[in-house]
């Protein structure tokens, strides 16, 4: 049986294993899809080879943790150093980035975007910043404290949280968040005033947390913006990284048609 999983802190919420256990099952493939809790990124190797994984899963923190554990880094992850699947090779470590991808798959009824402010900078942030880039879009970054935005370059306007003046200026077609605010508390990942200015010029909120409604979502749905939660996009990278783990075994769709079974349970 081939083993995988997903690694990330916190873990226990992930619905990846339903997602990639149901295609095995739907299939009758002789694999097994679980969560491993990881504290420390830099574990995240020797435990993947200790546990006889053929390929994972990685959620945050770990992405760009990830990224430093591959002998091989492959497609869009090559581009922005975060990789949130893993598939081995023999005694290598190949590494690939579906959640960008799986963002843009998943914004099919948003229209006419051109500009986009995306909320935190953290792994799955670099992802998307770069795919809305690549989509020809312009992106404004915010986040908490400078460090972040200083430790990367960016290919996006970036203002910190004491930009107050700036934030309220901006006028955007979509804001995603990309931080953890809402996960597992009522917080937001913005201060509220900066938020409501921001929402209030904008037409879509993307949240990239599933599994219920985020006060980030509920506040956007509240001033009548249209919304998508983390749900769309975790199908879409799942199906992509399902592909993976099979080496295209199945055709996508019907990789989709599985997966989208699962949220049903």
């Amino acid at each position: 049986m081939k083993l995988f999983a997903i690694y990330g802190n916190p873990v226990a919420h992930s619905r990846s294993p339903l997602m990639h256990n149901s295609v095995f099952r739907a299939h009758g493939i002789d694999a097994c899809y679980t969560r491993v809790h990881l504290l420390d990124g830099a574990q995240l190797r020797s435990d993947f080879f200790a546990r006889g994984l053929c390929g994972a899963n990685v959620t945050v923190p770990h992405k760009e943790a990830a990224f430093a554990a591959c002998d091989e880094v492959r497609g869009f992850a090559q581009k922005v150093g975060v990789v949130n699947t893993l598939v081995r090779e023999g005694e290598r470590l190949i590494g690939y980035n579906t959640d960008a991808d799986g963002f843009i798959d998943a914004m099919h009824d948003f229209e006419t975007i051109r500009t986009v402010a995306v909320l935190g900078a953290g792994g799955t942030a670099k992802a998307l910043v770069q795919r809305f880039v690549d989509e020809g879009y312009e992106v404004h970054l915010i986040n908490r404290s400078k460090e972040r935005l200083e430790a990367y370059a960016w290919p996006a306007h970036t203002y910190t949280w004491s930009d107050t003046a700036a934030i309220k200026a901006l006028r955007v077609d979509m804001v995603v968040n990309t931080t953890s605010a809402g996960l597992s508390d009522n917080t937001m990942p913005l201060p509220q005033s900066l938020l409501t200015s921001l929402l209030a010029h904008s037409r879509y909120a993307a949240d990239v947390i599933y599994g219920h409604t985020t006060p980030f979502l509920h506040m956007a749905r509240s001033m009548q913006l249209s919304t998508i939660d983390g749900a769309a996009m975790l199908l879409g990278q799942g199906v992509l990284a399902n592909a993976l783990f099979i080496d295209h075994a199945l055709p996508l769709e019907t990789i989709r048609a599985a997966m989208q079974r699962s949220f049903e349970l």
